[in-house]
């Protein structure tokens, strides 16, 4: 990627792509919004919405498999990890059960390292 381009490079500056569809006020949120990682908030507050439609609104179920459908995908994100953290958590599975519980007896699960 180009140096200066990126969300990176738009982090404190408003020459972004959406930048001038915004308002100074939704500028600020932007760059407050950029502060966030992952999607804990926004799975909280589906789920506070959907208990609120699920209230207003009991007849309609379509709506609520709607948001129900996105919490679930939601959540699938959340905890999904990559095979490269897959391979560094079982590496450093390995090398806990080699280094600290073989050496003190402790076989439980293991196979033959």
């Amino acid at each position: 990627m180009r140096e200066g381009t990126g969300k990176d490079a738009c982090k404190g500056d408003h020459r972004g792509f959406y930048s001038k569809a915004l308002q100074e006020a939704e500028k600020l949120e932007l760059d407050e919004a950029y502060q966030i990682q992952g999607v804990d908030d926004e799975i909280a507050l589906l789920r506070l919405k959907l208990k609120e439609l699920a209230k207003d609104q009991p007849q309609r179920i379509d709506l609520h498999l709607k948001a129900a459908n996105t919490i679930a995908r939601l959540v699938k994100i959340r905890y999904q990890i990559s095979k490269e953290q897959k391979n560094s958590l079982k590496e450093a599975i390995a090398k806990v059960l080699t280094e600290v519980a073989l050496p003190l007896g402790i076989n439980v699960g293991v196979k033959n390292l």
